[in-house]
This record gives structure tokens, sequence and C-alpha cells, in this order.
């Protein structure tokens, strides 16, 4: 290939590709930035412990039918609860009397999410249960990777959001609106979340990659055919 039309091609994709280069530097920046500017989550009050007396009925008195795949104590305002992981799905017996309560859940996550703020000394009512997440959505991304998690909403002038694992006894993920609004323009730059369609955005992701790759490779190539010695050689 004739350097001149080696020249024309690496300009033009440089100019194709030079938009991808800004947002991937810009997001890149700002991505940095973020940790600046975001304070870190304050540190959760640690889970509650208890003796062992408060375990009073075996794990083998639990139904027979249970396809138990793990099996956790939690407490829950002094009470022990057996927390059995099964095909079903998660399910709380007494670990005193063997009663099943299925609305335990929602309690639990309320008292994860309390206690992880608790520095913050919030009262009862700021705290309100959203929603269960069984799949991502545009806030809570595979990025965070735990499902199901439980939505809940806390009234402290920030807008704030936690997302409650009960399986881990955690939070999945804190978030409130200015930490969600910082997110979201960098999704929107660095990941392309503005194409709904994630197919779509992967292809043009790898397309504007492929142009980077290209311009790369002919300004090495223009390197080489028109450094200074090789243009003696050829006049010579």
């Amino acid at each position: 290939m004739r350097p001149s039309t080696t020249r024309a091609l690496h300009r033009w994709i440089g100019l194709a590709c030079a938009l991808f280069v800004l947002l991937a530097s810009g997001s890149g920046a700002l991505h940095v930035v973020m940790t600046w500017t975001q304070s870190p989550p304050p540190r959760p009050e640690p889970p509650p412990g208890f003796a062992p007396a408060v375990v009073d009925l075996p794990i083998s008195a639990l139904p027979d039918d249970l396809r138990i795949r793990s099996i956790q104590v939690r407490l829950l305002n002094g009470e022990a609860w057996y927390l059995v992981a099964s095909a079903e799905g998660p399910r709380y017996f007494s670990a005193r009397d063997g009663r099943e309560e299925p609305h335990l859940e929602t309690r639990l996550a309320f008292d994860i999410a309390r206690r992880h703020l608790a520095a913050a000394a919030l009262p009862p009512e700021a705290f309100t249960y959203a929603r269960r997440l069984e799949a991502y959505d545009r806030e809570y991304a595979p990025i965070f990777r735990l499902l199901p998690v439980h939505r809940i909403d806390v009234a402290d002038g920030r807008g704030t959001r936690l997302y409650v694992s009960t399986v881990t006894g955690g939070v999945a993920r804190h978030t409130d609106d200015r930490r969600q609004l910082e997110a979201n323009l960098f999704g929107a730059l660095h990941k392309y979340n503005f194409i709904p369609h994630k197919p779509t955005r992967d292809a043009v992701i790898v397309a504007f990659c492929a142009l980077a790759f290209l311009a790369s490779l002919t300004g090495i190539v223009l390197f080489f055919v028109t450094r200074p010695g090789r243009a003696r050689s050829k006049s010579a």
C-alpha cells in the first residue's frame, strides 16, 4: 500500500474513532474523580452475636421434605432462626420451636439495612421497603452479582437506596441520588448505556475498538515507511 493511501486511511479512521477515544478517556477520568467526590459508605454495625443456648431445635427436627442446600443461623430481636437455602428458595424456621415464618425475610432485610446505617442514628420510620429484585436493572447492574436482593429506601435527605442480601447478611449496594447521577454519567460515556439493546451496544463498542486498533496500526506503519532514513535511501 502506498504511503499516501496509508496516510489517508489513518487520518479518516483516526477521525472516526476520535469520539470513542474522547468518551473513553473522559469517562476514565470521571471514574477517578468519583473516588474523590464519593465518601465511602459508613462502617456497618457488626451482626449481633448469640450464645449456643438460644438454638434449642436441632437441624434434624426440620421438615423432612426440605431439599436443603445450606443452613445459616440468623438472630433477629434476640431470637435465633434457621435460614434454609432450599431448591424452592430461602425459608426461615425458628431455632426454638421449629415454626416457619414466611415473612421473616422482609424483617431481616430491614434489620440489615438499619445496622448498615447505624452510625446515622436514623429512626425506624426512615426506612421503607421498596421491592424485591429477582433480576438486574439499570441501577442494580450485573456487576453487583448477588440476587435476589431487597431494595430499602432511606429518608435521609440524600435519596439513599440500599440493596440488601439476606443470604449474605450484608448490603450488596449502597447508593444515593448524587452517587447514581455520577454512575449514570459514567455508564453513558464509558459503557454506552444510552443504547438499551445490549447486543447492539456491544457491537458498537467492538466496532469503535476495531477502529482504534486500525488507527494505531496504520500509524505504526506510517512511522516506518516514512522515516527519514528510508526516504533518503529511496531518493538515492
